[in-house]
């Protein structure tokens, strides 16, 4: 004897899930203009007790569900402008993912403290489910990178870089006390400061060869000037020329150096990128 089969049952839509079917097939008629405009904000307003739901899923995630339930709407906007009823696909089933995307898309764009591309985020999501999962089946040290890759079908690279991801989330502050600091060592603490060395090494660099294409004589007088820290007059005494004439030579040698380097080192840094002593010649002495 066979049995009869059960007849299918009507779904009932959800409390939030009302009827607006009538309205989209109007809006599919209407050009645009205010009645068209109308029946969007009549079904947003019949559809929004839904994205609400939505967006409570969502909650205790770090973000305030007022603004979770703003982004929701936005979704819902979004889908009622784009719903087209003629491919005979229900509104609610095209609504949810929409609404869910743009929560979720929310999320991915503005809760991160930090810039994180969004594969690195994809990466972190597969690694997070696949430790979770795996956290109810292996004892209290938790998944090794190996077991989330095989669980997660990554490789271990990209399991790593899901891990780090993990910490990415959110900001630390700097004020933040660092573990076994008793309180008088902060993240701050570790931070390095900018260092003078660094730039000094560029402007050497920058001035090593208009250095060496002056003549010997005022690289001498450079050298003394800014290694040794003489005077003129002492460099005048030294050489037998007098004070004048060194001034002029020290004018001359630090304009043909910024010349050459376009003027972007500071004059006492060209003067000064010398550090072989060169031989008093004859020349210098007379």
């Amino acid at each position: 004897m066979n049995t009869p089969a059960r007849p299918r049952r009507k779904r009932h839509p959800h409390d939030d899930a009302p009827d607006t079917s009538r309205q989209f097939q109007r809006i599919a008629e209407l050009p645009p203009c205010p009645e068209r405009e109308a029946l969007y904000r009549e079904v947003v307003c019949a559809w929004i007790p839904m994205a609400d739901r939505l967006a409570r899923t969502f909650r205790d995630r770090g973000e305030a569900l007022e603004d979770l339930e703003q982004v929701a709407a936005l979704g819902l906007v979004k889908a009622v402008h784009r719903y087209d009823p003629g491919r005979g696909r229900p509104f609610e089933s095209y609504a949810v993912p929409t609404i869910v995307g743009e929560v979720k898309r929310h999320f991915r764009d503005h809760m991160w403290g930090l810039h994180v591309p969004r594969r690195t985020q994809e990466l972190r999501n597969r690694v997070r489910a696949s430790a979770r999962q795996l956290s109810f089946r292996l004892d209290d040290r938790g998944p090794s990178v190996a077991q989330l890759a095989e669980h997660s079908g990554l490789t271990e690279d990209e399991v790593k870089t899901g891990l780090e991801a993990l910490d990415s989330y959110s900001t630390l502050s700097l004020n933040a006390e660092l573990p076994g600091a008793d309180g008088d060592y902060s993240l701050l603490d570790t931070l390095g400061s900018p260092e003078p060395g660094f730039d000094r090494v560029v402007d050497r660099e920058a001035v090593r060869s208009p250095l060496r294409a002056l003549p010997e004589r005022e690289r001498h007088i450079l050298y003394l000037r800014y290694f040794h820290g003489m005077t003129q007059s002492r460099i005048a005494a030294q050489l037998g020329i007098s004070q004048m004439h060194v001034s002029r030579l020290l004018n001359r040698a630090c304009e043909r150096v910024r010349a050459e380097i376009g003027e972007t080192v500071p004059p006492d840094t060209a003067a000064t990128a010398t550090t072989r002593r060169e031989p008093q010649t004859a020349e210098a002495r007379g």
